[in-house]
């Protein structure tokens, strides 16, 4: 619950805050921030190195195994800060965007302020305390979005961005500190370091080809098109990607712990596993078939008609995203199993694939470019569920059979969905008689068909 109420406290309020920002600047000014996404991302994953979730995999860990990773993640956290800032001409000349040079220097502070609280947040997520972080979270995002709000009104372009993102992670690297129990002591172990180093290096490579990939895209059409193209992908891609990613992160970061103490218990770790991907499916299948239905309406009525060109790229990423659970699920049990190399072998193997979608389709503009990504989803799960069979005795058959049949329900809400949007033409009546026809739709054919996750769920909330 906790987990929950953390993510989309923080995230829902960021959606919100992003939506009243995205009205007051222009596309190409987001643009802007998410051609350095890539660059970011990447440079965020050095650091961490995947020493968090090694630390929750491990059983036994000591205050030398935490104090050993907090510095680890200090110094490497500075050395890749000046990589960057050095290569900061060498990104804005490869965008041919000058205001690039200045912005990648102040956003990439950002990278050192996240790397002082990456082993607190590990504590409380080990300790399933995702209370506090809520607290930390909620308050940092408020007080920097509301930063980010006022500079975006008088004017202030991308720098409204760049400074609220610094203010949300110096707050809450800052609460962190003071609401954890826990401070470094000065001890640094190599032993300790190696330890997790073997496992966490895979997870970082695995990672890295993760976080290219996704970034990638922005990179390209930041290149290949235009600022704007980015900005219109990017909003897209936020649009589709919050409810899947979301959810499927409330449950993951949640059951990981759980899942790690049942890790030599194998048939209650498969029992759990189908169990967990259900849910996720039932929740996250609806979410995104009736994002895609409602795609236009959303972007008239949210963002305005500036930004319509996009609402065709999120109906496309929607139904990408639908698939996220599926694959994050499965890529887990590998970790939660330890099994590290398997992880790196699916991400190599899935990302060689996906950089051959998206070169076939870089010549065909956005929306071909988006599509590609639809089949690369269904590629990617293709490849865990390969992998994860390794591990547990729940192949394609098994998952298939479970989350098929939620699948065509959800297509079945969708398609009663469309139907009461084409009924009219006004936008703001197309999302709430959408929205309505959705919900009603979905909760009436789950009990006519009894899901026992909406009987699960019911029992919850009477």
């Amino acid at each position: 619950m906790w987990s929950a109420i953390e993510r989309f406290s923080v995230q829902g309020l960021q959606f919100v805050l992003s939506i009243i920002i995205a009205r007051l600047i222009a596309p190409s000014e987001y643009g802007l921030i998410a051609m350095l996404g890539i660059f970011l991302v990447v440079a965020q994953l050095f650091v961490n190195s995947g020493f968090a979730n090694a630390l929750i995999q491990k059983k036994e860990r000591s205050d030398t195994d935490f104090s050993t990773v907090f510095y680890f993640n200090a110094v490497i956290a500075v050395l890749v800060y000046i990589l960057l800032y050095c290569s900061a001409p060498l990104i804005a000349e490869f965008y041919e965007e000058p205001l690039l040079r200045i912005v990648t220097r102040w956003v990439g502070l950002n990278i050192i302020f996240s790397a002082f609280s990456i082993v607190q947040r590990t504590k409380f997520t080990i300790q399933l305390d995702f209370k506090t972080q809520a607290r930390a979270s909620l308050l940092s995002v408020i007080l920097s979005g509301g930063i980010g709000i006022v500079l975006a009104y008088y004017g202030y372009g991308v720098w409204a961005l760049v400074v609220q993102s610094l203010a949300n992670n110096f707050i809450n690297s800052f609460l962190l500190w003071i609401l954890s129990d826990w401070k470094p002591q000065w001890i640094f172990s190599w032993q300790s370091f190696r330890g997790l180093f073997s496992f966490g290096s895979k997870l970082l490579l695995s990672g890295l080809l993760s976080v290219i990939y996704t970034n990638l895209y922005t990179l390209v059409i930041g290149k290949k098109y235009s600022a704007t193209d980015a900005g219109f992908y990017n909003r897209a891609y936020s649009l589709a990607q919050f409810p899947s990613v979301n959810i499927t992160e409330i449950i993951t970061r949640a059951i990981f712990p759980i899942q790690c103490e049942l890790q030599n218990d194998t048939q209650r770790l498969e029992t759990s596993f189908i169990q967990y991907l259900r849910m996720a499916c039932f929740i996250i299948f609806p979410l995104m078939t009736g994002l895609a239905v409602l795609a236009k309406p959303l972007v008239l009525v949210v963002l305005t008609e500036k930004w319509m060109h996009a609402a065709e790229l999120l109906s496309i990423l929607c139904i990408a995203y639908m698939w996220y659970p599926v694959m994050t699920l499965n890529n887990q049990i590998l970790n939660v199993k330890g099994k590290s190399d398997y992880y790196l072998k699916a991400e190599v193997i899935k990302k060689i694939i996906a950089i051959g979608i998206l070169i076939a389709t870089i010549p065909w503009g956005t929306r071909v470019l988006c599509g590609g990504i639809i089949i690369y989803n269904l590629l990617d799960c293709v490849v865990a569920i390969y992998y994860s069979k390794k591990v547990i005795r729940t192949g394609y058959w098994q998952q298939l059979k479970n989350i098929i049949p939620l699948f065509l329900l959800s297509l079945l809400m969708g398609s009663i969905m469309f139907s009461v949007v084409m009924s009219t033409t006004l936008p703001m009546l197309q999302l709430v008689a959408g929205i309505a026809a959705g919900i009603s739709s979905y909760v009436i054919l789950s009990y006519l068909f009894h899901v026992k996750e909406f009987s699960f769920l019911s029992s919850i909330f009477t």
